[in-house]
């Protein structure tokens, strides 16, 4: 199931991508026509409560099976979609594809290499990303991002796939130059805009297994990026063993699984990102996120 978040003048709300249109969930009227649904209103409100994914996935399926559910269907085109989620943690993982890491000059990691991006440089598809003032070297990087569903600590490798809720599309916002100058990461990735997602939540039912997934970037509709999540040193499971060792994550935590070769930096010349262009993410079953870069005011 596609799983977003509709813009309205009540805030964002839950919404359901189906064949058809989108359905917003908390317009559709109570059968009994005496109360009001008792589905959460947003996504991060759902990830949040009692059951969580799983009970929200029962109680949508039984919406949607409805025989008169067409009625309510909006077109993707009449609405506005934001982010899905704010995420709590957001959980970032450098060079974890072989390519990339060549083509950065790194050594192949023996472990997963971590760092946090701050939530509050998270936005949703079409929303601007924003040139920050000091940075003349600012790259785009397409992930797969991993949605946590459940609480989840110690978990073993072979099931730690029962505690993904889904999956989106991410682009990992960086800026070289602040990355060289700082010697770590967290500055160079978490200024503000610099964390696309969206524009969906893919179940983990609908998304199958997630190393096997192509992972494309475009910029200004040449493309950079073109690999596959099968490519990946350290797959999701591995990843999610890994961090929940000594870290709990909770429902509606993201991990962004690293990029593949292609990025900015290391093309001849490089591509830096610049007020005017348009950065695509796309994967295979995910989705395609898109947005537009703007100069820093």
């Amino acid at each position: 199931m596609k799983l977003l978040s509709i813009s309205t003048s009540q805030g964002p709300r839950l919404g359901i991508k189906l064949s058809d249109g989108i359905l917003i969930v908390s317009r559709i009227p109570d059968p009994s026509g005496t109360a009001a649904s008792p589905l959460p209103r947003t996504l991060d409100e759902a990830l949040s409560a009692p059951g969580g994914i799983e009970r929200l996935l029962l109680a949508l399926r039984s919406l949607i099976d409805r025989p008169n559910v067409n009625e309510f269907l909006i077109a993707e085109n009449q609405v506005k979609i934001c982010r899905p989620l704010l995420p709590g943690n957001v959980f970032c993982v450098g060079l974890n594809y072989r390519d990339h890491a060549v083509e950065c000059n790194r050594p192949i990691p023996k472990s997963p290499i971590l760092f946090a991006k701050w939530n509050s440089a998270i936005i949703g598809p079409g929303e601007a990303v924003v040139l920050c003032a000091d940075s003349t070297q600012v790259d785009y990087e397409a992930e797969l991002a991993v949605v946590i569903g459940k609480v989840c600590r110690g978990v073993s490798a072979k099931s730690a796939l029962d505690y993904v809720a889904g999956y989106m599309c991410a682009n990992d916002i960086s800026a070289r130059d602040f990355q060289r100058e700082d010697g770590q990461w967290v500055r160079a990735k978490s200024q503000d805009t610099f964390g696309p997602i969206g524009p969906y939540l893919v179940t983990a039912d609908e998304t199958g297994d997630p190393q096997s997934l192509g992972i494309r970037c475009w910029v200004n509709g040449r493309q950079l990026q073109n690999s596959n999540t099968g490519d990946m040193i350290f797959g999701v499971r591995e990843l999610i063993a890994f961090i929940s060792r000594g870290i709990t994550l909770y429902p509606g935590d993201v991990i962004c699984t690293g990029t593949p070769k292609g990025i900015g930096q290391a093309q001849n010349p490089p591509v830096y990102l610049k007020a005017g262009d348009e950065v695509v993410v796309e994967i295979d079953k995910v989705g395609r996120l898109s947005n537009p870069v703007v100069a820093n005011l």
